[in-house]
């Protein structure tokens, strides 16, 4: 199993995506699945690519940084 880090690139925004996948295939279905579910429509994904791919171990984990700023 491998814990993946997803790029999606809404028309709109860019979104961030971690998901527990056996492939690279299946992180790709697992990642549409989630973004269904997570708005209440489906946005136009224009692109999504695979950022970080880790093997899944115990304390696996991904920073995610932000640009916000006041």
């Amino acid at each position: 199993m491998f814990l993946y880090k997803l790029e999606i690139q809404l028309k709109d925004q860019i979104i961030y995506l971690v998901v527990i996948a056996e492939s690279d295939e299946k992180a790709f279905d697992y990642a549409e699945s989630s973004v269904a579910v997570h708005f209440v429509k489906m946005p136009e994904v224009l692109e999504s690519c695979i950022v970080e791919k880790k093997r899944l171990t115990k304390g696996s984990g991904y920073v995610i940084e932000t640009n916000i700023t006041d």
